[in-house]
């Protein structure tokens, strides 16, 4: 279980003395919106109310008011010798579909944002369209696929030409690496769950950001691990909470994604990484290192590979060629010590022979020429990314959202609990969205909104003039309007 103690949580609570209403009731509103938010993890056992009354410079009286608040709106539960801990009221807890993060799951499957068909707009996914250099590199891979057509076609690692071109790659990047230290999969995806099924079983705990890539959680549930969450900091990673939440739930695994995190935009400076690598040593913990957006860098460089702070034996690093080139090209890799990626070969042999050739080869062609056609790639996702912060200040000047330095989305802060009410309205606007809840571990992030920045400004700008009807209708219907704020870069 984890704790919060009385000083920690007046810190998150943070200045009240704005707020309106009695004592008991701001109190209270502030803890909710650090459960909502996903800042206080569901099952966090709150301080005592003496110990909370302390640190806030209020009465005891004051903290057993909002407390009762709580319990009674569903946001805390008490029990005998456990204390009191965060909660959310049954409707919220459980992801579309029926089934929960980290459990067993009877019912069917569900598959969010499925291709139907439809002429929805699609900013549920975050994936920009395919710039000319994929048609020339598949042109080449066929040139170059006779020379392979005599032999089997299977490569368990991968074809020697990619591996060698990943591996050039990150050694460029600070992370010296040989091509046997590399595996080829069919995306990031596919290597996060293979490490799965390599050293994962039914209870044991992954540490993963709060909020964090929800395919990662999905996949962390179907092998009936349990994700803990550690919340992220408002500029960065919690490195306190990190090292809380290691000592305290000995987690067998942890997913981290240092590089313009996905969907906070966040960049892990070169002090965190150092930290979270001294930390992730110290209790032998095995860390799979999400990089698939570290290409995207917008705005300055990107600080050293957090995989240069971690042993070999303890870190896989993931990356994959969907999101700085395009979706459509399923092919990927792990980086890790040369015994663990032979180890993860041994698995995938279970799941699949290898990715296909053509593919690789033209992947390989285009990791040999990234570095000629990523600027102007990150040109235009600028004009993107500035277009619709432009959009959304005119439109929705109540919403914020941080100007990330890289990466595909913004993270919009909405004012109000109402993401889930707000993907139903909006697709009566012709708009596909991804609901804050969706990227959180048991339904926190109502008041969230993932947003990418992949289509052209005269699109982002029409689908934001959508969004401000449906958001209208949605506060309408609330009968409240939406907290003002401010925007920040």
């Amino acid at each position: 279980m984890r704790t919060v103690t009385g000083s920690q949580l007046a810190t998150l609570i943070g200045d009240r003395s704005e707020a309106g209403g009695p004592a008991y009731a701001r109190v209270a509103a502030a803890i909710r919106r650090l459960v909502l938010d996903g800042r206080l993890p569901l099952e966090t056992r709150l301080p005592g109310e003496r110990e909370l009354a302390a640190a806030l410079g209020v009465s005891r009286t004051t903290v057993t008011a909002a407390y009762d608040e709580l319990r009674g709106g569903g946001y805390a539960v008490s029990r005998q010798g456990s204390g009191t801990r965060t909660a959310l009221p049954p409707s919220r807890t459980s992801r579309p579909g029926g089934s929960r993060v980290g459990g067993s799951g009877t019912g069917p499957a569900w598959t969010p944002w499925a291709a139907d068909g439809s002429d929805l707009l699609d900013l549920a996914h975050a994936a920009p369209e395919a710039p000319a250099e994929v048609r020339r590199a598949y042109d080449a891979a066929l040139e170059q696929l006779p020379l392979h057509l005599p032999g089997s076609g299977y490569h368990l690692f991968g074809l020697p030409d990619l591996r060698a071109a990943v591996a050039d790659r990150l050694t460029a990047r600070g992370l010296p690496t040989l091509p046997g230290q590399v595996l080829v999969t069919s995306g990031a995806q596919h290597a996060f769950t293979l490490v799965l099924q390599l050293v994962t079983g039914p209870g044991d705990r992954v540490l993963v950001e709060q909020p964090t890539y929800p395919n990662a959680l999905d996949a962390i549930g179907r092998h009936g691990a349990t994700a803990v969450p550690v919340a992220l900091a408002g500029d960065g990673w919690d490195l306190g909470a990190v090292a809380a939440a290691v000592r305290q739930t000995a987690p067998r695994l942890a997913y981290l994604m240092p590089d313009f995190h996905n969907p906070t935009g966040l960049l892990a400076t070169e002090a965190e990484r150092r930290e979270l690598g001294a930390v992730l040593t110290r209790s032998r913990t095995l860390t799979v290192v999400d990089e698939t957006l570290v290409e995207l860098a917008l705005d300055g460089p990107v600080p050293p590979p957090l995989a240069t702070f971690l042993p070999d034996d303890l870190t896989v690093t993931v990356g994959s060629a969907s999101k700085t080139l395009w979706g459509g090209l399923r092919i990927g890799w792990a980086r890790a010590g040369t015994a663990l990626i032979r180890r993860l070969a041994a698995v995938r042999a279970s799941v699949d022979m290898g990715s296909p050739v053509v593919e690789q080869l033209a992947v390989a062609e285009l990791l040999r020429g990234l570095d000629a056609a990523l600027p102007a790639r990150h040109a235009e996702l600028r004009i993107r990314r500035d277009a619709l912060v432009a959009a959304l200040a005119q439109r929705l000047p109540s919403w914020r959202a941080r100007v990330p330095a890289g990466g595909l989305v913004l993270w919009c802060e909405l004012g109000a609990p109402v993401s889930s009410r707000l993907v139903v309205a909006a697709e009566r606007h012709g708009i596909r969205l991804a609901a804050g809840p969706r990227f959180g571990v048991d339904g926190t992030f109502e008041r969230r909104l993932r947003l990418p920045f992949t289509y052209p400004a005269d699109v982002l700008g029409s689908a934001v003039g959508a969004l401000e009807q449906a958001f209208g209708a949605v506060t309408a219907e609330g009968g409240a309007a939406a907290e003002p704020v401010h925007a920040v870069a």
